[in-house]
């Protein structure tokens, strides 16, 4: 046998699989070991505040937004305008976790850029992250009123995502009731 054959031949059947990989759905998804099951229970320190606390259980009650962020993270930047016309429109609660950060820059952030959060959990090390199953910012979990997280979107969040995979998803579960 030809000693170019076999590389050859593995090198070919290793294109076929990453071609086949990618088109079974996007790459840049990471599953959630939390869609349909409750959110993992928290309590941290508020951003602003760090006397008082935020839980999972201030969230209960109607839909709300998690979403990951730190001052550090390029693509939260990006997101943030999105996030204040969200908030403005009162459309939904939204809760921040301020994600192994810096408190008084991420307290600066917000006062320069504006604040779209009912409330910020400040998580120094990282360990409710770790707990919500947080890759990197900015992450944006939907929880709804039960406490139940439907939907993990990575990366930053616009009008078209908040449309296509949120809004969609509470109104298919508004259905469904």
């Amino acid at each position: 046998m030809n000693r170019y054959l076999l590389p050859l031949v593995a090198v070919a059947a290793l294109i076929v699989f990453l071609v086949m990989g990618l088109r079974h759905g996007d790459p840049r998804a990471l599953p959630s070991p939390f869609i349909g099951k409750p959110a993992p229970d928290f309590e941290l320190p508020t951003l602003k505040n760090p006397d008082a606390t935020i839980s999972k259980e201030k969230m209960l009650g109607d839909y709300s937004l998690v979403n990951v962020w730190a001052t550090w993270c390029v693509m939260c930047r990006q997101e943030h305008p999105f996030l204040m016309d969200l908030a403005a429109s009162k459309a939904i609660p939204i809760y921040g976790i301020n994600w192994r950060d810096n408190r008084p820059e991420a307290i600066r952030w917000l006062e320069a850029l504006g604040d779209p959060y009912l409330a910020s959990a400040y998580d120094a090390d990282g360990r409710v992250g770790i707990d919500w199953g947080v890759y990197g910012a900015p992450e944006t979990f939907l929880v709804d009123p039960e406490g139940t997280v439907i939907y993990k979107h990575l990366g930053p969040l616009n009008e078209r995502i908040w449309q296509r995979e949120f809004v969609a998803r509470m109104n298919q579960l508004e259905v469904a009731e």
